[in-house]
This record gives C-alpha cells, sequence and structure tokens, in this order.
C-alpha cells in the first residue's frame, strides 16, 4: 500500500478521532467575527473531511500535489485545534506562502495571538524559515504587528540548520513537527515568540500508550495546557 494511499486512510481515521472526541463548540470564533479575515481557498472544502469527500467525488490523485499539500493543511489544521489553535484554510495570489491563518488561545497571553501558518509536506531547510520571514510581510492587515506568530509546520523534525535560522530570525516563530497522520512529535520556538506571548510556555514528550508512542504536551508556569475535550486522568503521563 503506498504512503500517499495510507496517508489518505490516516486522514479519515483522524477527522474521525476529532470529530467524534466530545470536543465543545467554542461560543464565539475570533476568525468569523473578524471583518479583515480573508475568503477560504476553497468552495468546494473546509476541513479534512469534507475535503476527503471532496477528492473521492472527483476521483483527485492522491499522489498529486495538489492532493498531498491540501490534506497535509487540513492535517495540520485539525491537529493544532486540539492545542487551542482555531484555523482557516487559506491561500491564492499573492498569499505569501501563507497555507492557514487564524488565531491561538494560550493562557499566558490575555488575548489570543494571531498566527499564519506554513505547511511544508515535503524536505526543508533554513531557507523555509526564510520563506515564512516573507510570510510576515505579506499578512492580511488584521495579521499585522503585535500579537502576531508565524508558525511552520512540516512532516520533518527540524534540522540543525532550520533550528539555528529560527534562533536568529528577528520575527516570532514557532516550529511543528506534525506527521502526514496528526502526531506532533516536536514544537519549538524562538525568544521573538516567546516575548509576543509565549513566555512560561514549554513543549515535553508525554507517553501516550500502546502503540502511540509519544505526543507533545504542552504546559503553562508546570500546569498542563489541556488539549480541547481533554479529561483529568487520561492520556497518560
Amino acid at each position: 500500500m503506498g504512503s500517499h494511499f495510507r496517508a489518505h486512510r490516516a486522514g479519515r481515521s483522524l477527522w474521525r478521532s476529532l470529530s467524534t472526541g466530545g470536543t465543545p463548540r467554542r461560543a464565539a470564533d475570533p476568525i468569523r467575527r473578524d471583518p479583515l479575515f480573508p475568503e477560504p481557498s476553497s468552495t468546494s472544502h473546509h476541513d479534512l473531511r469534507s475535503f476527503l469527500e471532496y477528492a473521492d467525488r472527483t476521483e483527485l490523485n492522491v499522489k498529486s500535489p495538489v492532493y498531498v499539500g491540501t490534506h497535509y493543511e487540513y492535517t495540520v489544521s485539525s491537529t493544532l485545534s486540539q492545542y487551542g489553535f482555531s484555523l482557516k484554510r487559506v491561500g491564492g495570489a499573492s498569499d505569501y506562502g501563507i497555507d492557514l491563518l487564524g488565531t491561538w488561545s494560550v493562557p499566558s497571553s490575555s488575548e489570543p495571538l494571531k498566527v499564519l501558518v506554513q505547511c511544508k509536506a515535503g524536505a526543508i531547510g533554513p531557507h523555509v524559515v526564510r520563506e515564512l520571514e516573507g510570510a510576515f510581510v505579506g499578512a492580511p492587515v488584521g495579521w499585522r504587528g503585535q500579537g502576531v506568530l508565524g508558525v511552520l509546520a512540516s512532516r520533518k523534525v527540524a534540522t540543525k540548520g532550520v533550528g539555528e535560522a529560527l534562533a536568529r530570525s528577528r520575527w516570532p516563530m514557532v516550529f511543528v513537527c506534525c506527521s502526514a497522520d496528526g502526531t506532533v512529535s516536536q514544537v519549538r520556538w524562538n525568544q521573538r515568540a516567546e516575548a509576543e506571548g509565549l513566555e512560561g510556555v514549554h513543549a515535553a514528550a508525554r507517553h501516550s500508550g500502546g502503540k502511540a508512542g509519544s505526543r507533545i504536551a504542552l504546559t503553562w508556569k508546570g500546569k498542563p495546557i489541556r488539549c480541547a475535550g481533554e479529561e483529568d486522568g487520561k492520556g497518560g503521563d
């Protein structure tokens, strides 16, 4: 079975786990309220489930760059929602490489942080950090200035070069290693991101039991930042 077909099946499994996990609806979505938020990049799909249905309906080649890239973008969006992100897929002409746009609610900030996300399903290097820096320049009006973080999501862990480029950047940036099936194995950020709202937040591996191995858990001032729908005593130590 090919890797892309496995990713297709994993995407369906991921969506089912997120849709049936008891995640509470938020009373107000800051993205939907923001008049400056751009239009989505597609009217045919808006999340992982609708994209998989669209791909089946149109017989989209699962090995095509469009399928692989779009599938990964929705996977990242669904996965990061468990960490307090509220994201929408955007893109198009003159998007400066921005794939997802939205907010991140963390207890270290009194207001949700604005975030712009670039998703890299392929190989990465220091150049991807420079690309993300360019995204700050081309960000929509409502996603400029203070309280804005750039997030780089990759299926590959950060290389030494990527880590060094991240640390050197004058822009607040976060790196997330998210696999094709939605497993987060690495989260790191630079000092500028800490100054913009992540002070006191830490990332550490947390054993989840079974074949799932470990995933990244976030804490603030030593206390776990609960993922949406997560209950005390569940998910392992």
